[in-house]
């Protein structure tokens, strides 16, 4: 299976809990209730507090009738269902067809990325000119050429003159770049600190690649769409479009290789099956052990999501270390190496094109000609590359002899800083036959993120995929040797792919999302590719691992990835339910899945429609005249996230808003620009409609008396067309909670992933019913920070037994006048009786308001306000789950990031001596390895490697960074769902000495709940009940089966193994780096840094 596996708990397993359990905790605790509902009073024990069951009823339906005479007249909502009521005549509910919509989004996406390849296309052709070019001259090994490189421009030495190789370097800022200061004149050069940037090898691409310059200039000014445009040399050198500086890491390295991306490897090779046989015999120790370990981190970074891998360390004996209690038995390893490729074969599983075997070791003392006979020869179609550790060269012959006899290559790894070089050679000997053939296979990444933009630029963070093509050698000399000069690409930012598939035609809860061959996500609104570490955001390391099944997961028979794999065409609908605000909250909703895949290229489109109202899109019509007049009306705005005209193309249009470039197109001031005629014709009709709430909102604002200022600071509404329009009742200085309806606060406006959680909420509300929602004004985790309240309610239409969403319509207003309005209603005792001699403010009453998901907004006590019912008091909440008031739904998260068990916070460490340090390096690397051997399954199981594109951010660095303090988990978490059917409720808990009464009342028109109770019995025998997540253990043999049961997967169409002219005793030789003085002290700072830091 691809990667780090994300389990699903089973059904069948008895560790496993199905979403509507209550979990044994609860039930071990329940006690039984005695429900007297026929009673006009509970009937406590001798001196506890009666609870009448009609005064309770009384505080909730006028608290509730208060409530709804307040924000329906603060919002305008029946006013704005006047609006559409009026104009239901000439309206239209039109039902989409998702597979129609499908269609016509892959057929969007697939023009798109079109254009992308044929961009890539033009790179390469010119690329072949300049090699047309290259064969009328030799290579010049004392060429003296001077280029922009990334690093160097624009810098100064001490007298103020340009640096050698760091002339001016003219950069600005680029909105279609996130901002980054670039040059789009020009490409710029970036060298890894291990290569020489005054290499002839490197003088001599980089002269080559100049010619690149004007083609990079075209292919933007002809789609300016265009993102990163570059060309990644075999010698090392990196030639990016535009030209960027490029910043060293916070210890002066540069330690991005364009070689070990993603897009690099896919395009130089073929998929392959390889398994790293590791020699572990007693010589293998100390500095010879990390480096064969940092080798094998190295192949690992070489291999992509088409590749699959296995490790094989083999032991005289199992051991609780790798501490020289092995003696090596490479020739059986071999043999089992040879028999797990042939059964993968024979079985049609793996990649079916590339074989390899890479044996680490420092010497082969064994005859292994009898295996090679029996498993390999003379077909050779296994390619065994062998890599010497250490400086001892006695064995050197003989490894040479393995690789050159079975098509491999062979390179002696003497340092760290050896690895890195020498293991990329086995990449350019796999290249060679489709080099030879001259095969320009065109690929497609997985999903990842630019580690250049993310360190230095994390506000600007973007997913992205690449289209990439080899370029090759075309010299007749070297044709058998099958020489690659290196790999063009583009990017294409996921998010640009994304808004082909509009947001207003998916509906409130609708949405897209694709996925690659292997079941990768490549776009998700619930792909969470970053995690927070303290204060910084770090990409997690599995982010661009996530299947489908893990973001999907209620498919558990994998109906849905099984079929998008498979490229087809379809549909299939599904009971799901939905997380919100940060988990605390779900829905309970029906989908329906459409799907197709994108021609020629490795993905599949996913749209997804909410049954219901999410099959519906309302239609009007209006004039242009009479639209433009109310869209010009100052309340009003657009979602800046989705496209109504297209404005980042054209210069002179990227510093207009939407609305601003709407106004501009249908007043036909600027012709050139393109717009969504569809969505602007629903946009003018939304603003005709909601016109008046302007007037009415603002004649409120004027007419409120000083006693009311306070009650609401602002009304808002949205459209299905991302209109939002806000009203402010108070000075804007007063507002409670400022960054509301702004980009700060993105659940609270309309965005590319989803509608505002308002407005998702109150559209699964009973009609006519407001849902309140509770939360911070500016800083949630600040108690001090005042609570404001927000109250929503959504506006439907019917023509023709349809029924759509138009509208979302509510109020934002502050928890105190809340309170003063509960706190008043629960004075009274009935209709006629005055002041009640029993109110929710006597000590010997306990009130609680809480909403639909169990958490409290009025108590008396403050300290308990915004937090879980059950984490305040457990009995009740556990009587409330076992009477079925409450439903327990437990949810999960397959990309969540948990504490390892045995973390400390402290990050000091003592001074160790060199023998201490090098125990707790082979310890540790035990620990690794035989991690590896459960995680990539030893013994003749497989998967993929977890090859996400973080590992190459962190693995830059990996030998100065901290321990990462999370780690990738899987986790399941309660949710908490009061059952609308039950209104009303009340019982005794048995509390040991004491009972405890309480009476519970649904407050009308809301998705609130009064709670009373007896605060004199102490029912602290009970647990809390708490809505925490806790992590899903796994045991090794589920993990181990899991391992072995691989996920469906499509292969790539092409596979490149042999050629007949291929030079197989082009298959190395000794040892050389080319390494700067810098990098060869890594070895020594290696040895000498905490274990942790080498990985």
């Amino acid at each position: 299976m691809p990667g780090p596996s994300r389990l699903s708990p089973d059904p069948s397993c008895p560790y496993s809990r199905m979403p509507w359990d209550l979990g044994p905790s609860l039930w071990k605790t329940a006690v039984i209730l005695s429900l007297l509902l026929s009673s006009t009073a509970l009937s406590p024990t001798s001196g506890q507090t009666k609870i009448p069951l009609e005064t309770v009823k009384l505080w909730a339906d006028t608290f509730g009738q208060d409530l709804y005479n307040t924000v329906t007249k603060y919002s305008g909502s029946l006013l704005l269902q006047k609006k559409y009521k009026d104009v239901e005549p000439g309206l239209r509910i039109q039902e989409v067809d998702g597979l129609e919509l499908v269609r016509k989004f892959s057929e969007d996406m697939e023009t798109m990325l079109h254009r992308k390849v044929e961009a890539v296309k033009v790179l390469q052709n010119l690329v072949e000119a300049a090699e047309e070019a290259d064969l009328s001259h030799e290579f010049n090994k004392s060429l003296v050429f001077d280029y922009y490189n990334s690093v160097l421009i624009n810098e100064r030495d001490g007298n103020g003159k340009y640096v050698e190789l760091g002339a001016e370097f003219i950069l600005e800022s680029n909105a279609h770049f996130s901002n980054l200061m670039v040059n789009t004149s020009l490409s710029s050069v970036q060298l890894p600190t291990n290569v020489y940037n005054k290499d002839p090898d490197i003088l001599n691409g980089v002269y080559m690649s100049e010619a690149l310059n004007p083609v990079f200039v075209e292919n933007f000014q002809r789609d300016p769409t265009l993102t990163w445009q570059y060309f990644g040399s075999s010698a090392g050198f990196f030639r990016i479009y535009p030209g960027i500086k490029w910043t060293p890491d916070e210890n002066g390295v540069i330690t991005f290789d364009c070689r070990n991306r993603g897009w690099y490897i896919q395009a130089a090779t073929s998929p392959k099956d390889i398994v790293i046989v590791l020699d572990t015999s007693g010589s293998m120790k100390g500095l010879r052990m990390t480096i064969a370990k940092h080798t094998i981190s190295t192949i690992l970074d070489t291999l992509g999501e088409n590749d699959f891998v296995n490790i094989i360390a083999h032991f005289k004996q199992l051991v609780d270390d790798l501490m020289v209690k092995g003696v090596g038995v490479v020739d059986q390893a071999l043999r089992e190496a040879f028999q797990i490729l042939k059964q993968f074969q024979e079985a049609r599983q793996g990649s079916l094109c590339n074989q390899a075997i890479m044996l680490i070791s420092d010497g082969a003392v064994e005859d292994y000609e009898p295996v090679f006979e029996e498993y390999n020869w003379p077909d050779r179609k296994v390619r065994v590359f062998t890599y010497l550790i250490g400086r001892e060269v006695t064995f050197a012959d003989r490894m040479k002899w393995i690789a050159c006899n079975n098509k491999g290559y062979y390179t002696q790894i003497s340092t760290l800083a050896d690895a890195q070089e020498n293991v990329m050679e086995y990449l350019h000997v796999l290249s060679r036959p489709m080099v030879i053939n001259h095969d320009h296979d065109i690929i497609w990444t997985e999903a990842y993120m630019d580690s250049k933009l993310f360190t230095s630029h994390a506000q600007s963070l973007m997913l992205l995929t690449t289209v990439a093509m080899p370029v090759f050698s075309k010299k007749n000399e070297t044709r058998s040797h099958g020489i690659l000069l290196g790999v063009v690409g583009s990017d294409v930012a996921l998010r640009e792919l994304m808004k082909l598939a509009p947001r207003y035609k998916l509906g409130i809860h609708g949405y897209a999302f694709l996925n690659t061959n292997n079941g990768y996500i490549l776009s998700h609104p619930d792909l969470r590719p970053l995690y927070r570490e303290g204060k910084k955001l770090k990409p997690k390391p599995n982010y661009n691992s996530v299947d489908l099944s893990e973001v999907e997961w209620e498919d558990r028979a994998e109906t849905l990835r099984t079929a998008m794999i498979n490229g087809e065409t379809g549909s299939l609908s599904m009971d799901v339910k939905v997380p919100l605000d940060k988990g605390k909250r779900v829905l309970f909703l029906t989908n329906d899945y459409f799907f197709t895949d994108i021609s020629d290229t490795p993905f599949s489109l996913g749209v997804v429609l909410s049954q219901g109202h999410g099959e519906y899109i309302l239609l009007g019509n209006t004039s242009v005249e009479e639209g433009l007049h109310d869209l010009l009306h100052p309340d009003l705005t657009l979602a800046s996230d989705w496209i109504y005209c297209i404005t980042d193309i054209d210069p002179d249009h990227r510093k207009l808003s939407q609305l601003e470039a709407m106004v501009r197109f249908l007043t036909g001031e600027d012709p050139d620009l393109e717009c969504d005629e569809e969505l602007v014709r629903e946009v003018l009709f939304d603003a005709v409609v909601t016109a008046p709430m302007e007037a009415y909102w603002t004649a409120l604002a004027l007419n409120s008396s000083e006693d009311y200022q306070h009650v609401a600071d602002m009304a808002f509404l949205g459209t299905r067309a991302g209109l939002l329009r806000s009203s402010l009742f108070v000075g804007s200085e007063k507002i409670s909670n400022k960054k509301f309806l702004t980009p700060e606060d993105k659940a609270s406006i309309f965005t590319m992933d989803h509608f505002p959680l308002w407005y998702r909420q109150a559209a699964e509300q009973p009609a006519g019913s407001f849902v309140f929602d509770l939360h911070s004004a500016e800083d949630p985790e600040d108690p001090g920070e005042p609570l404001v309240v927000t109250a929503s309610t959504a506006v439907a239409v019917t023509v023709d037994k349809k029924t759509a969403i138009a509208a979302a319509v509510g109020i934002q207003m502050r928890l105190d006048f809340l309170h003063h309005l509960f706190w008043a209603a629960t004075q009274q005792c009935s209709a006629g009786d005055g002041l009640c001699p029993q109110s929710c403010q006597d000590s010997d009453l306990d009130c609680f308001v809480i909403d639909n998901n169990g958490f409290i907004l009025i108590s008396g006590r403050p300290q308990e306000i915004r937090r879980f019912l059950g984490e305040v008091d457990g009995a009740l909440m556990t009587q409330l789950l076992s009477m079925g008031v409450f439903s327990q739904v437990t949810l999960y998260d397959y990309q969540a990031m948990c504490r390892p068990p045995n973390h400390h916070h402290s990050a000091a460490r003592p001074l160790v001596s060199p023998i201490s340090a090098l125990l707790t390096v082979t310890r540790w690397l035990a620990n690794e390895l035989l991690l590896f051997l459960l995680q990539w399954s030893t013994w003749g199981s497989w998967s993929e490697p977890s090859r996400a594109e973080a590992k190459a951010v962190f693995h830059h660095s990996h030998k100065h960074r901290k321990q990462d303090v999370l780690q990738p988990c899987d986790t399941e978490y309660p949710v908490f769902v009061h059952q609308r059917a039950i209104q009303e409720a009340n019982g005794i808990i048995e509390c040991g000495a004491c009972q405890k009464v309480f009476v519970m009342h649904q407050i009308p028109n809301s998705n609130l709940l009064l709670l009373v109770t007896d605060p004199t019995c102490d029912c602290s025998i009970f647990p809390q009940v708490l809505q925490e997540a806790t992590e899903v253990k796994y045991n090794a043999s589920i993990k181990c089966d899991r391992m072995r049961s691989q996920k469906l997967r499509r292969r790539p169409d092409s596979c490149h193994a042999f050629h007949p002219e291929e030079n197989a005793q082009d298959c190395g030789g000794t040892s050389e780096t080319s390494a700067s003085r810098p990098l060869l002290l890594l070895p020594l700072c290696a040895w000498l840094l905490p274990p942790q830091l080498l990985w």
